[in-house]
């Protein structure tokens, strides 16, 4: 099935009111309970970069933590590759390496 990227970035952003941004440290730790759980369920969930992106994107932003989801290509080991990760306060969030070194981004959610 296929859907528009636009509908898409709709249904993961959470509506309603205003929530009080967390702090740095707070999401810190909301990442490190969310990585937790994608671990102990699987094979239930999918692991890999948008399942982790999207299901981050989702809770950070629920939480009020104004954070992106950005989308890239790149060569990776000879072979076109793409990956997704977390923005937050301009720097990739709870990465291995700076994803920006090796994908060029190509779309974004920010809202």
């Amino acid at each position: 099935m296929r859907c528009p990227l636009d509908r898409v970035a709709r249904w993961i952003t959470p509506s309603g009111g205003v929530v009080l941004e967390p702090s740095p440290q707070d999401v810190s730790a909301l990442v490190g309970a969310i990585d937790e759980w994608l671990v102990r369920s699987r094979p239930l969930v999918r692991s890999g970069c948008v399942t982790r992106g999207v299901t981050l994107y989702r809770f950070l932003r629920r939480a009020g933590a104004n954070v992106s989801l950005r989308f890239g290509v790149g060569v990776v080991d000879g072979a076109v590759a793409g990956h997704c990760w977390i923005v937050y306060r301009g720097e990739p969030l709870a990465e291995s390496r700076d994803p920006r070194a090796l994908f060029t981004e190509t779309w974004a959610i920010t809202s």
